[in-house]
């Protein structure tokens, strides 16, 4: 086992006990790759908390985490679910594109797709459309 399987052990062992399917775990270049589908997003949760433990600031880039919550479908309502402050809501799917619209902790979004893994393109009450952190979604 690799000192980096060691170190988030505690992650891949979540992944399994969560029962997350067509897990893989696999270490390159010196970050650890672990993937696999889940079928409600609480599931997906339990791996992300798991890394919460050992990084609670989710800074590390030494791993890198890629479940996906599958047959969620467009139309969906889906409930942010940040710790406090309120959800960005960008223009393009990445954190340094620019925010134009924000989604209070608890509101309720629309799903419009499953952009990618990490980014789904979202509607929110007040009717502004675009990409927010896949993580801070809940089915």
């Amino acid at each position: 086992m690799s000192t980096l399987q060691e170190k988030y052990a505690t992650v891949v062992s979540a992944a399994k006990s969560a029962g997350v399917t067509n897990l893989q775990v696999q270490e390159q270049d010196g970050i650890l790759y672990v993937s696999g589908n889940a079928s409600t997003t609480a599931t997906k949760d339990e791996v992300w908390n798991a890394l919460g433990v050992i990084d609670p600031s989710y800074t590390a880039s030494d791993i890198n985490i890629d479940v996906q919550v599958s047959g969620l479908s467009a139309g969906v309502n889906l409930t942010v679910n940040t710790e406090e402050s309120n959800l960005n809501v960008r223009q393009k799917p990445a954190t340094d594109a620019a925010i134009i619209g924000k989604a209070a902790k608890g509101e309720l979004v629309t799903l419009v797709e499953q952009s990618s893994d990490d980014w789904w393109k979202i509607r929110t009450s007040s009717g502004v459309e675009g990409y927010a952190y896949a993580r801070y979604l809940k089915a």
